[in-house]
């Protein structure tokens, strides 16, 4: 048995999270979310919601409010079409991760604009560590700005490396790790790591996780990441 002070892994299988079927939409939960109320998974610290969406072509999720939440995207495959109260429009495009602090409030929609393919894209909340304030709005393109065998460091809520400023004492990063090699990560006195696995494998103390698997690690000073398949993943460090 491990004792409160040596470095723990929780996994989240991606099989064992909660799920929502409906005509147009395929969503896996991490946390409880919706319809899927699962006391024994509502948050890792800070981070609230990871859902992992599959949108059939020419639907999406119509205008709907929020308040008082950091909000991501990030999309996978196929193209997701976003407009808000603020003003803006875009498409977000495979690889590229879009920021949305709802603040003091907003509205938005997210929409499959291709007529032949479905879009997958995962939503990541994270609950702010100040209520209220302007909403903002941010997109961070990836492509050849994603540091192999690294962590590419996206929003912060100290900015630094080009971060964007977010309102939580977080840290929002992408990893990519090709097969066969290892990535050490330093992690601070107090804080928590929340890995989600996009593509291919990772080993971390121990474990081995795949596509849609989700780890919280707690007590551990340094993580030693390794590859059995080219691998890309989203890395969360939270107070």
């Amino acid at each position: 048995m491990k004792t409160a002070t040596e470095p723990l892994l929780v996994k989240r299988a991606a099989g064992e999270r909660g799920r929502t079927q409906l005509s147009w939409l395929d969503s896996w939960h991490t946390f409880s979310f919706g319809d899927y109320d699962d006391p024994e998974h509502v948050n890792f610290r800070s981070l609230r919601v990871i859902n992992d969406d599959v949108v059939l072509p020419g639907n999406g999720f119509g205008t709907h409010p929020h308040r008082d939440a950091e909000i991501f995207t990030y999309v996978v495959e196929g193209q997701l079409a976003h407009k808000d109260s603020m003003g803006n429009g875009s498409i977000i495009r495979p690889g590229n991760l879009q920021y949305m602090s709802a603040g003091s409030g907003v509205e938005h929609s997210e929409f499959n604009p291709s007529p032949e393919q479905p879009v997958h894209l995962l939503q990541i909340w994270i609950l702010p560590n100040v209520r209220g304030g302007e909403p903002r709005y941010a997109e961070k393109p990836l492509g050849r700005d994603a540091k192999p065998d690294s962590l590419t460091l996206l929003f912060a809520g100290k900015p630094r490396d080009g971060a964007i400023a977010i309102r939580q004492d977080a840290e929002v990063s992408f990893g990519k790790l090709s097969k066969g090699r290892s990535l050490s990560v330093e992690i601070g006195a107090g804080r928590g790591v929340w890995i989600h696995v996009i593509r291919g494998r990772l080993g971390a103390l121990d474990e081995k996780l795949g596509p849609g698997d989700g780890a919280a690690i707690s007590n551990a000073p340094r993580l030693e990441l390794s590859a059995d398949q080219d691998a890309e993943f989203l890395y969360f460090d939270l107070a």
